[in-house]
Parts: C-alpha cells; structure tokens; sequence
C-alpha cells in the first residue's frame, strides 16, 4: 500500500475492522517513513456487472465512477462521504 502523504510503499496495519455491512473491511494504516495515518478498504471484487445505458450501449459497471458522479452532484449539499460510500455499496449489490 502507497502513503498518500510522502508516497512510501511501506506501511503497517495498526487496525482492522469489518464495516457496518460486512461487505468491506477498513483498515488503519501507518507510513513507515512518515509515521502518518490513513484509512482502507477492502472489498470483494464481485462478478462483473454490466451497465446498459439509455441508447442501448453496455458498459462495465464503474464504482469509481458513480461515486464520483454522486460526489460531484451533492457538492453543495452536506452528504457526507461515509453516506456516499454507502449509497454506492448498495446500488452495487442492487
């Protein structure tokens, strides 16, 4: 896993725990360089899903890319992203 802040490859676990759902499971981690923390998730990549669009093309489902399009509409709004993350989780197993 990559720090985010200084970009060092080596980092350690310092908690896990399962999500709410028990579909994902977070993870803390800390750089080694830096000693800084930051949150993951890990999740099972599932069969993958097709998204048939308007004009009848089909495209392979993108949970980034619906998560960014929800996070762009509700930018003024106060949606927090734990929320987010959680209408996307359940529009993916829908």
């Amino acid at each position: 896993m990559k720090c985010p802040y200084c970009g060092s490859r080596e980092t350690e676990v310092v908690e896990t725990r399962d999500s709410e759902d028990l579909e994902t499971i977070r993870r803390r981690r800390e750089c080694v360089g830096c000693k800084k923390r930051f949150t993951t998730y890990e999740r099972i990549e599932n069969i993958n899903l097709i998204v048939i669009k308007k004009d009848g093309k089909e495209n392979k489902f993108d949970r980034d890319k619906l998560k960014r399009g929800i996070i762009r509409s509700c930018e003024k709004t106060k949606v927090s992203l734990e929320d987010i993350e959680r209408i996307v989780t359940e529009i993916e197993r829908n």
